[in-house]
């Protein structure tokens, strides 16, 4: 960007964003890269960082793991952990069941398997899971909430 901008250039790049955002130019192949952003306004890293930041807390744009930052689509943002524990529930898994395996749950929650085997070890630290090589993830206790109903 030439000159500096008395508004703060991040701002200008979050507003430039925010009308390509409204228009629907990043629907299909998310944000452009960092690296992109910083080449087209001229700026450094850290600039372009804190318009990504206004626009994620707006809820406009979320960072997808091993994808890049995209649209959001208005559904719901938990930490995948805690989705994968409503798995449990919704298909009445009991303790002793299969787990879905990290394939189906990458294509599920259309994720990156490095998110699930992350959200797979904080469910296996709680306890809830337990994995057998060769055999897959399997039910190991119930959590607080489907043992309520």
């Amino acid at each position: 960007m030439p000159g500096a901008s008395p508004r703060g250039t991040y701002l200008l790049i979050a507003d430039d964003l925010r009308k390509g955002i409204k228009k629907g130019s990043f629907n299909d192949t998310g944000l452009p890269s960092e690296a992109t952003l910083m080449r087209e306004h001229g700026v450094a890293r850290t600039t372009v960082r804190r318009a990504l930041e206004i626009l994620e807390k707006e809820g406009l744009i979320h960072s997808a793991p091993g994808v890049g930052r995209l649209v959001s689509d208005g559904s719901e943002r938990r930490p995948l952990a805690e989705r994968m524990i409503d798995l449990i529930g919704e298909r009445h898994l009991t303790v002793g069941d299969l787990f879905p395996s990290e394939a189906q749950l990458c294509d599920e929650f259309s994720v990156s398997r490095t998110a699930v085997r992350s959200a797979l070890a904080t469910l296996e630290g709680h306890g809830l899971l337990e994995a057998v090589h060769g055999k897959g993830r399997f039910v190991r206790a119930l959590p607080p909430s489907t043992t309520d109903s």
